[in-house]
């Protein structure tokens, strides 16, 4: 609050200054010779108090900027406080299946019937990376379709979005791709300032809606995204193996864009998303929490 108080008094000077500034100009086309002199070195004068004002400007800034990311979002009022052991079970839908041997994993399953590829790829891919193949490609790209097609006819509005975002845009989203470990893989900046990979299509839809207006009456917007993800995780062999924390994945995602003259509209538009979400899994035949 202190380093927005002291911004907005520099912004302020800085405004009063370059107004006398541009009186002092128009006076020197205006003015007779003997007069000359003077407004020139006022002229000077102004123009280095403004230099030392705008130099204070941007380190404030940084300053502000900096320490404003640090603020978090507010947490919804039901969410317990604590670890993941305070999380509570709200509900449960279907039947877990019960089965008189012991079941595959689904990486075991896949390698069996040779769709999924993840053993072997140091050489290829390192670390975290895998294949679909024959079905196991088809099945993602049903899955894609069906989940498009299902968020299609309740009106959402299809989107594609640059893999490749600013870092503001990762901020203005809550994540911060100069953390250490960092969640975000960031391209070589000797080629390509300040660029990186997005984790989630959320940060570009994000980046079309940041900046600029939307009519209140074309609220709410509902917008769903099929993309490629790509996420840093963790780069240890400790993990166990299947298609959990790979570093790239396809996802659709659900985003919506609400007013906030109720206060209600961000919460109503959740729970929208949470009653299709359980539809898209109940039509799948899926037992979930």
């Amino acid at each position: 609050v202190r380093t927005w108080s002291r911004l907005r008094k520099v912004r302020d000077g800085i405004a009063r200054l370059e107004a006398e500034k541009g009186r002092v100009a128009q006076g020197v086309r205006e003015i007779m010779l003997p007069e000359l002199a003077a407004l020139r070195e006022r002229g000077r004068s102004l123009r280095g108090q403004l230099r030392v004002l705008e130099a204070e400007e941007s380190d404030l800034e940084q300053r502000f900027y900096l320490g404003a990311l640090q603020l978090p979002n507010r947490t919804h009022p039901a969410v317990p406080v604590g670890d993941q052991s305070q999380a509570r079970l709200l509900e449960v839908v279907g039947e877990k299946p019960v089965f008189d041997f012991k079941p595959k994993g689904h990486l075991e399953l896949g390698e069996g019937l040779d769709i999924i590829r993840q053993r072997r790829l140091s050489h290829v891919s390192g670390h975290r990376s895998y294949y679909l193949c024959g079905a196991g490609a088809l099945l993602q790209h049903a899955l894609v379709t069906f989940t498009l097609q299902k968020l299609l006819s309740k009106g959402f509005l299809p989107m594609t979005v640059p893999d490749l975002l600013r870092g503001a845009v990762f901020e203005g989203c809550g994540v911060q791709p100069s953390a250490t470990p960092s969640p975000v893989y960031t391209i070589d900046p000797a080629r390509f300032e300040d660029l990186c990979l997005a984790g989630t299509s959320e940060v570009g839809i994000a980046g079309y809606f940041m900046d600029h207006a939307v009519q209140l009456q074309d609220l709410p917007v509902r917008v769903v995204c099929s993309s490629t993800c790509y996420r840093t995780e963790t780069d240890t062999g400790r993990e166990p193996w299947g298609l959990y924390r790979v570093h790239q994945f396809t996802k659709v995602e659900m985003f919506g864009v609400t007013a906030a003259e109720r206060g209600t509209e961000s919460e109503e538009l959740l729970d929208e998303f949470l009653g299709l979400q359980k539809e898209i899994f109940s039509e799948l035949g899926l037992h979930y929490r």
